[in-house]
């Protein structure tokens, strides 16, 4: 049986494990050498070179959950992005990037790509005209992310991968708010699926890391990149990582039906005036999100009414975390503006649709109706201090 073909659970916790054939351990031994022989090996080991035999094993469990033939792993989701971008372009080149991404993505470009001669371009939308609209001669990589941060807009993974293929570019993605448990972007014709690793690999808030899955001749390339630059990953963060994916389909499976849940309360809750999920009906993407992802995601977004101020709601919370990042087993919120997005700037937050009152919430595994008591509780004292006006 071909690995892809095993069921998830099953390549979460057996493909890709350091075999211990001293002491048969049931979990991977952890291998912490930064220094191997070179004469008489079949291959020759150090940690910029993602093979040590934690790194080596790793990668195979993350391209067989992406189903691609090879993955790489990095020090964080962004080492990973940048490296896969700076790989397959060049000064002369043009990338087309969507405009809802990740706002250290959004960074990078703004800030970095000019200084190599790259140019680039910002869609108006998601939709798949308006990438062709942006598409240029030397146009060679199109960049995407579905569901998208902070707004959860979803993008048509088959129509992307087709207009790549028409124009002879590559189509490279953000899969993290997905995960590979939810969405498998190869499936559908996509060249590139990077990963913050940090979020729903990890899991548990402890773990920064970054991967990228794809052909074996794309690994190539953006592993002669990736030893340039040298964002590899420790050896025991590797097996740290390891071990928090054995467990990532059944946390998902559970933040998936908190998150609809959530998102079902909070869309008939008369204090919330917007709901951002791709599993309501009323999202405007739902059924394409329905026709590519295999659960709609643990992540969602909302805004308060405006007599209802978002950080005063954040201090009331007494279960939920106000924090920075996203996809532990514990419930968490912030606010785009002021962390994730922060560095862009207010007029291209505003072009996003990214308000003041944005709240992103990560669904983490508690029970649900702990959650909702902690969201009314918060909400009433808001209430009950705000000044009449």
């Amino acid at each position: 049986m071909s690995l892809n073909k095993k069921g998830t659970n099953t390549v979460c916790t057996h493909v890709g494990e350091v075999e211990d054939t001293i002491y048969k351990g049931a979990v991977s031994p952890l291998y912490m050498s930064t220094s191997y022989a070179f004469e008489d090996v079949d291959v020759k080991r150090y940690p910029r070179y993602f093979n040590t035999p934690n790194q080596e094993a790793l990668c195979k469990k993350i391209a067989a959950l992406e189903h691609t033939e090879a993955a790489l792993i990095f020090g964080s989701g962004m080492a990973a992005i940048s490296t896969a971008l700076m790989t397959f372009l060049k000064a002369g080149d043009h990338v087309v990037l969507q405009q809802t991404i990740y706002g250290g993505t959004y960074n990078f470009a703004v800030s970095q790509l000019e200084k190599y001669g790259i140019s680039y371009s910002f869609t108006n939308g998601w939709k798949v005209d308006d990438f062709e609209k942006e598409i240029k001669p030397n146009t060679k990589v199109i960049y995407i992310e579905t569901p998208s941060n902070p707004l959860l807009t979803i993008t048509d993974l088959t129509g992307i991968a087709n207009l790549a293929k028409k124009h002879g570019i590559l189509s490279m993605i953000d899969n993290t708010f997905a995960s590979p448990i939810n969405q498998n972007p190869s499936d559908f014709g996509i060249d590139v699926v990077c990963h913050s690793a940090t979020k729903y690999m990890g899991g548990h808030s402890d773990i920064c890391a970054g991967a990228v899955a794809s052909s074996k001749l794309h690994i190539e390339k953006i592993f002669d990149t990736a030893i340039c630059f040298g964002g590899s990953l420790s050896d025991y963060t590797v097996w740290l990582l390891e071990r928090s994916i054995k467990t990532m389909g059944i946390r998902v499976k559970a933040q998936n039906e908190n998150a609809m849940k959530l998102a079902k309360y909070l869309d008939s809750c008369g204090d919330v005036e917007n709901v951002y999920y791709p599993g309501l009906e009323s999202h405007p993407e739902h059924e394409l999100a329905k026709s590519q992802m295999k659960g709609f995601g643990g992540m969602l977004s909302f805004e308060l009414t405006s007599e209802i101020d978002a950080s005063q709601f954040f201090k009331e919370l007494r279960l939920i975390k106000p924090s920075m990042s996203l996809a532990g087993i514990e419930s968490t919120v912030l606010s785009p503006t002021k962390t994730s997005h922060a560095l862009m700037s207010a007029e291209d937050r505003k072009r996003q649709g990214i308000k003041n009152s944005l709240i992103r919430f990560s669904l983490g595994i508690e029970e649900i109706e702990d959650l909702i008591k902690d969201i009314e509780q918060a909400i009433a004292k808001v209430k009950s201090k705000a000044v009449p006006v």
